[in-house]
């Protein structure tokens, strides 16, 4: 058999015995929602379509759950209310599905192509780790809409942006229409100088929000002036699963939160993040951006839930890009892989849930706030990565295109085929770093 057959024969066998475990892990320590959220979205649509309710008043029965999304994220579900509820759970799923492999190929190809990784291998080992990991699953079990808004982020940061079109900003609007929460993404371009970007985020946005009130104008009443301000519909601040920094603050002191604390640990986070986003821009490295703050946004969010740190992801891609950039027997590849196994590690293994009863003492605050220290982690030290020739953030511009990727040593990590492309031909993601 020749060497090439031999290799993908191994390839399939371990693609295959790969897909075995992670089914056995799941079948252990995937919870079972039974699309709890989808069904509050499909339950609102149709008492909204069908009933002739108002979506905001509608409550999943028995809960105090209800739809808390802005008027524009009802306007685009609303074939939803058209669907049978097992149609409903296909499109969620698939959805979900394609744009997290589209995603996770952005991240994980280029590093394939540097690394001289087989492509379609280095994917699928990639999406079975990913439908593994916590939040993902918690996505696609609670039917929730977390890689739809990352996809639509990472379009503009990983694909227009870096290229200089025009529409650059249009997917952040629109995420930020659908839930304000992206709307941080807006702040990120506004304090990396990148303002036409960043105007087309908000004018987009801001048509989307100025449409879905014209459509339904008692909707979009009762949503700003009365639902955004229930905070009673979206659950418990103090519940384990609310990994963000408000989370924090709230299990030290469930009856009374500390919202003085809270703000000045916000305040202290969005200084670290203003600082090294425009490090990263400044650098050229538009895919640390994105990891940095979606980090943020796991943090101030007063509710992260869990499955809302599927935005950690890039994050721990980018550990992995960064350390197969570095030497292949140095210090820092071993440093920044075992930095990722034990962040991935973590993010599998529900391990917040130990003291979802009982998160007092020291044990309780370290162990029920893992997701939260990781989030930090990412936060304050993902590798910015450099290239030749890069300028400042607010001048608009990005990595010289004869430049190359380099260490802070100057030891040039591209290949020579990489260092031939122009800026424009070599992707953000997947080149070399270096510490900043």
């Amino acid at each position: 058999m020749a060497q090439g057959a031999k290799r993908t024969t191994a390839q399939v066998a371990g693609v295959v015995g790969l897909a075995v475990a992670v089914a056995l892990f799941l079948s252990v320590a995937a919870v079972r929602h039974g699309f709890f959220d989808l069904k509050v979205y499909y339950g609102a649509l149709n008492f909204w379509v069908h009933d002739g309710g108002e979506i905001y008043d509608f409550l999943k029965p028995g809960t105090q759950y209800g739809f808390t999304y802005p008027p524009f994220a009802a306007l685009a579900m609303l074939p939803m209310a058209v669907l049978s509820w097992t149609a409903a759970i296909v499109v969620s799923v698939a959805a979900s599905v394609v744009v997290s492999a589209v995603l996770i190929w952005w991240l994980v190809d280029p590093i394939a192509r540097r690394a001289g990784w087989t492509r379609w291998y280095a994917l699928a080992v990639a999406l079975l780790l990913a439908a593994a990991f916590e939040p993902m699953r918690e996505t696609i079990n609670f039917g929730q809409v977390n890689m739809l808004l990352l996809f639509l982020v990472a379009v503009d940061l990983l694909r227009l942006l870096p290229a200089g079109n025009r529409w650059a900003g249009v997917g952040i609007g629109l995420a930020t229409a659908i839930k304000l929460t992206p709307g941080v993404f807006i702040v990120y371009l506004l304090v990396t100088g990148r303002w036409r970007a960043a105007l087309t985020a908000v004018a987009t946005a801001t048509a989307a929000t100025l449409a879905a009130a014209a459509l339904f104008p008692d909707a979009s009443r009762e949503f700003w002036t009365s639902a955004l301000w229930n905070t009673g519909r979206v659950g418990e601040l103090a519940f384990v699963s609310n990994q963000s920094l408000r989370g924090v603050v709230a299990r030290l002191n469930p009856e009374h939160p500390s919202t003085l604390a809270w703000l000045v640990l916000v305040l202290a986070t969005l200084a670290v993040w203003a600082w090294r986003s425009r490090a990263a821009v400044a650098a050229g490295d538009e895919a640390t951006g994105l990891a940095l703050t979606g980090a943020l946004m796991c943090l101030v969010s007063p509710v992260t839930w869990v499955h809302h740190l599927v935005w950690l992801l890039p994050g721990l891609i980018l550990l992995v890009d960064n350390a197969m950039a570095a030497p292949a027997r140095g210090r820092r590849r071993r440093v920044l892989l075992v930095a990722a196994a034990i962040g991935y590690g973590f993010l599998i293994s529900r391990i917040v849930w130990a003291w979802e009863k009982d998160f007092t003492g020291v044990d309780g605050f370290l162990g029920s706030n893992t997701y939260v220290w990781i989030s930090l982690a990412l936060l304050l030290f993902l590798p910015v990565r450099r290239f030749a020739g890069s300028v400042g953030a607010g001048s608009g511009g990005g990595p010289d295109p004869a430049g190359s990727a380099i260490e802070v040593s100057g030891v040039a990590q591209l290949d020579e085929a990489e260092r031939g492309r122009s800026s424009g031909q070599r992707h953000a993601v997947g080149r070399p770093l270096a510490v900043g």
